[in-house]
């Protein structure tokens, strides 16, 4: 069983220009490319002092933008699949990748299989995901790729997803991390994240996408404090990802969730997820959340 306790008082650390935010080698990027502003995507690779270690484009083959990025590891994804699908794309690329040199050594599947096209779900249903798994997945393991189960929206409909797909697989399917997406509270994501662990003790837990929707800027920027230092104490949770890799103007959960301002430099936000001090830019609070937590 896992509890988990939320500190009732926090420890409030100032910052100062000076000061850096904590890096961690689970840290990796959601990459959401722009065709209006390229020039974003060096950001996350010639920031001084960033530390991501990963990242993922909700593609199959890797981004030009980081080819020649050898710190960057690619993690290919299986988005989804319809009836109509012919053939075996992602097993043929991913293959080709890894007899090219890739060092390819995870791949995720579904991109929330639970969720309809209007909300970036790719609406794959259970028996149909479990099929095209044996077909796309499976032989990876051969080739020493761990598997990365179909990431599912928060909350009950993606439990329910995940019971029904295991089902279907009939012991035919095998992944070796489960990736996790969350879009609410603080307090929220802690709980969900106890009952992931909870359902899938023997899984290690990759948090691929989260934030917290719609918040003012003390409220985003709390939010991501506490649960950057959440993740990183967590030992079974060993990758992460935050939703945020794009410019405030155009961002779906709200400017101030965005690790860039309008103008393409970086907020508090993005600067601390690359190891980096507050920039002011587009505001701050001028301070880190802490929380403890206990698990057992």
């Amino acid at each position: 069983m896992l509890y988990i306790t939320i500190a009732a008082t926090a420890t409030l650390l100032p910052l100062t220009t000076a000061a850096t935010y904590p890096t961690s080698p689970k840290r990796g990027l959601c990459y959401v490319p722009s065709d209006k502003t390229p020039n974003d995507d060096t950001i996350w690779t010639t920031t001084p002092g960033s530390n991501l270690t990963w990242y993922y484009n909700y593609k199959s083959s890797p981004s030009p933008a980081f080819t020649n990025t050898t710190h960057l590891q690619f993690v290919p994804m299986f988005w989804g699949t319809s009836d109509s699908d012919q053939g075996t794309p992602f097993l043929d690329s991913v293959k080709a990748q890894i007899a090219a040199g890739a060092p390819i050594r995870y791949v995720m599947g579904f991109n929330e299989p639970d969720g309809t096209h209007a909300t970036g779900g790719s609406n794959v249903p259970a028996d149909l995901a479990a099929a095209a798994w044996k077909k796309q997945m499976e032989p990876l393991r051969e080739l020493g790729v761990m598997l990365g189960a179909p990431a599912v929206t928060g909350g009950a409909e993606g439990f329910a997803w995940l019971e029904n797909w295991l089902r279907a697989c009939d012991g035919g399917c095998h992944p070796d991390f489960l990736p996790v997406h969350w879009y609410g509270s603080f307090e929220g994501f802690a709980s969900h994240l106890g009952q992931v662990v909870e359902a899938f003790p023997h899984l290690p837990v990759w948090v691929t996408e989260w934030g917290f929707a719609g918040q003012g800027l003390v409220g985003s920027q709390g939010f991501f404090n506490e649960s950057v230092a959440l993740l990183d104490r967590w030992g079974n949770i060993t990758h992460y990802a935050y939703f945020g890799a794009f410019r405030s103007d155009v961002s779906n959960v709200g400017p101030n969730a965005a690790m860039l301002t309008e103008h393409g430099k970086l907020t508090d936000i993005g600067s601390w997820y690359l190891g980096g001090a507050a920039t002011n830019n587009g505001g701050s609070v001028g301070w880190i959340w802490f929380v403890g937590w206990w698990y057992w």
